[in-house]
């Protein structure tokens, strides 16, 4: 979904949904009463004031003298930078809601005069203003300007040329404006969140934050497995030339709107590029635009809350990207992730699944709507999953509300709460049509991460959406969300644990071992059968060919004795079954002989990808040409044909990509190596996003931080 549909859904609940506050008891103290007391005079004597202001008003009116206004100036290098939009360039005025920018009047005729000069103003937005939608504000000059609504007061000495302080409301609609002054003609800005300004929605009290959730232009995505995050670069670039006004009306997903992404998770993506081809939010959005709307082919979750990151921070509203390892889908609202399972360990697909990692968004906002404790971060997901309200959108959700089990708050709780938390019962078919119930302790919602403040280093916020697994807190939250059987199927076969273990060194290209580890914790001697398989699988869960299995029908233990089974992967087998994920699923199947149970562990690996290194060549500065060295070694025992270093970064090529290829192939161990130029436009901390791409060796990310001198 859109984040101007997220405030609108939250705006929408504050009329619909608001929180009801019960009708306190007759029984007030004395010092009630003299506070209502108080009030009511307070509110008598603001309300004789008014009155008094107004005609006094009235009669100035009658005085007053237009100004007549030859030219003005927007001041937009001054006031851009103020507003923090400066970024977005100085030829225009960008500003943001609830803080006054200054514009200069020069007049054609006569002085401005305190008392006697007057000026009406008109600000409108959209296609058909309404003061009563907020859209359309009309307002005079004022002693001083009043940051609670639209106002305007002029700030220089009288004389012919006026300096102009004007302030919109703090929630006003964020938009393209134009400002009539008075009969002398309009003038255009665009108006957006504020989240420095204390009145508005948005606002965050942390400087620190501010620079990271709305003014970084690039950042981490984490994607990998739970055991193994791994960090991917993004260029999200919301203040490049020309997307400010691409974003004004965006949307994020295209399944019932114009939005910029189709999503494709199977069969190929012909007609399109590959999820993995991205490295920033500029080129989808540019494609977008240029192709009249029609939606860029393809995103997957990753990329659906990128660009969903982007228009967030873009129109001003502070936005993190979140990634949730071991996310359940559930489909039928129920809490509970039913999955079957063949008498090989093999999953059986069906809708409900548990993807290696699903990425959202979270903004940070005030629910008007809801109780003041649900304010700050808000989940959405901007992936097209399930419709909520008949559109495909979920969110805003509080994740506060996730955590306490409020299922009952909007938007999308139940689908949300369930991603983290749900229960998951595995089953196993049998051959001959039977079904049993098989042990196996998965835990939904693992390692929620997103980058930390002023780092690329992975912060885990997982204590936000859950309490600590089986703790009484996470008991009361689930009693709370009226369903209270996770621990039911969590129970482990006591007298027999299961693990599977691996090595550190699983990198594409290489063989290697992995184990299931049986340890026997009876005083008895157990006979057991011991099923080890592996496949390919999507992050969505989607299952691949078989990349090796292992079948034990007499695997004996005495009491206390431990066995370490090991399986062979090699890449002859698996490297052609591979996905771009680079993720390999094992489970290891015990059927214990004695009691009769089954049970199942399971574990996503991650096969590495070789490291990107990047050199830059000559000294980092604004505007001088420099050079990346870009250098990967074939870890293959293949050679590599076709292939493309591509850059980009926020500041640094321009708001394009920057692509060289190599003329020949790259044998197994060799180097590939490139030069690529590019020409820094802004001073800072940037970031310099790389990809590798090739016959074998498919999109393979890197990045650098380059500090960039003035």
């Amino acid at each position: 979904m859109n984040h101007s549909r997220a405030c609108e859904r939250v705006q929408r609940g504050g009329s619909r949904h608001a929180h009801q506050t019960p009708e306190p008891g007759r029984n007030k103290s004395r010092t009630c009463r003299l506070q209502g007391e108080t009030l009511r005079k307070q509110l008598k004597t603001a309300a004789e004031a008014a009155e008094a202001e107004e005609e006094a008003d009235d009669d100035d009116d009658d005085m007053a003298q237009a100004l007549d206004i030859d030219r003005w100036n927007l001041e937009c290098e001054f006031n851009n930078t103020d507003h923090r939009t400066d970024l977005n360039g100085v030829d225009r005025l960008i500003v943001r809601r609830g803080q006054a920018f200054t514009i200069r009047l020069y007049l054609r005729s006569g002085a401005y005069q305190p008392g006697v000069s007057a000026l009406n103003l008109i600000a409108e937005t959209g296609p058909q203003p309404s003061e009563k939608y907020g859209t359309r504000a009309s307002f005079g000059l004022s002693a001083n300007v009043d940051a609670s609504r639209w106002s305007a007061a002029v700030i220089s000495p009288p004389g012919d040329t006026v300096a102009l302080s004007i302030c919109s409301a703090p929630d006003a609609p964020i938009g393209r404006y134009t400002l009539t002054l008075g009969g002398s003609g309009q003038v255009e800005f665009i108006l957006l969140f504020n989240p420095w300004c204390p009145a508005d929605a948005v606002y965050m009290d942390n400087e620190q934050s501010l620079e990271e959730y709305v003014l970084a232009q690039d950042g981490i995505i984490f994607r990998g497995s739970s055991k193994h995050p791994i960090p991917t670069p993004w260029n999200f670039g919301q203040f490049e030339s020309g997307i400010l006004d691409i974003l004004l009306s965006a949307m994020v997903n295209c399944n019932d709107d114009r939005g910029v992404l189709l999503g494709k998770w199977t069969d190929g993506y012909e007609g399109g590029v590959s999820p993995m081809f991205w490295k920033g939010s500029l080129e989808i959005l540019h494609n977008w635009d240029s192709q009249a709307c029609q939606p860029v082919r393809y995103g997957q979750c990753w990329v659906f809350a990128a660009v969903g990151c982007s228009i967030s921070r873009a129109l001003g509203i502070p936005c993190r990207v979140v990634t949730n390892y071991n996310s359940a889908h559930d489909s039928n609202s129920n809490l509970v992730i039913e999955r079957y399972i063949n008498e090989n360990g093999e999953l059986i697909q069906s809708k409900e699944m548990i993807w290696n990692y699903h990425c959202w968004v979270e903004s940070w906002m005030t629910r008007p709507d809801l109780k003041p404790d649900y304010n700050g971060w808000q989940a959405s997901d901007p992936t097209p999953q399930e419709k909520s309200e008949g559109v495909y959108c979920c969110g805003p959700v509080p994740v506060k509300a996730i955590k306490e089990g409020e299922l009952t708050f909007k938007y999308d709780a139940p689908f949300v709460f369930a991603e983290v938390n749900a229960d998951v019962i595995t089953y196993m078919k049998k051959k001959d049509g039977s079904t049993s119930h098989v042990i196996s302790p998965t835990v939904v919602g693992q390692k929620i991460s997103t980058k930390s403040v002023g780092s690329d280093a992975r912060e885990d916020i997982t204590h936000l959406y859950k309490y600590p697994e089986g703790s009484d807190e996470e008991r009361e939250a689930f009693e709370k969300a009226n369903h209270q059987n996770k621990l039911l199927h969590q129970q482990q076969n006591q007298g027999l644990h299961l693990a599977i273990k691996v090595t550190s060194e699983m990198r594409k290209g290489c063989d290697f071992d992995v184990f299931a580890v049986v340890t026997n914790n009876t005083q008895s001697e157990k006979k057991c059968r011991l099923v080890f398989g592996s496949c390919a699988v999507s992050y969505s869960g989607i299952m691949g060919g078989n990349c090796g299995f292992k079948d034990l029908l007499n695997v004996e233990l005495t009491p206390g004795a431990e066995r370490k089974v090991p399986l062979r992967l090699n890449y002859s087998k698996y490297g052609a079954l591979l996905t771009e994920d680079n993720l390999i699923r094992l489970a290891v199947l015990l059927f214990d002989y004695t009691t009769k149970e089954t049970t199942l562990t399971v574990r996503t690996i991650v096969v590495e990808n070789p490291e990107i290194k990047v050199r830059i060549l000559g000294e980092p500065k604004q505007n001088r040409k420099l050079a990346a060295e870009i250098t990967l070694q074939n870890p293959l025992p293949e050679p590599l044909d076709d292939c493309c270093f591509s850059i980009e970064g926020a500041n640094l090529t321009a708001g394009s990509v920057i692509s060289e290829r190599l003329n020949s192939s790259v044998d197994p161990g060799d180097d590939a190596k490139v030069k690529i130029y590019f020409t820094p436009t802004h001073s800072g901390l940037r970031k310099l996003v790389v990809d590798f791409n090739s016959s074998k060796l498919c999109h393979v990310k890197g990045y650098r931080n380059v500090i960039i001198g003035k």
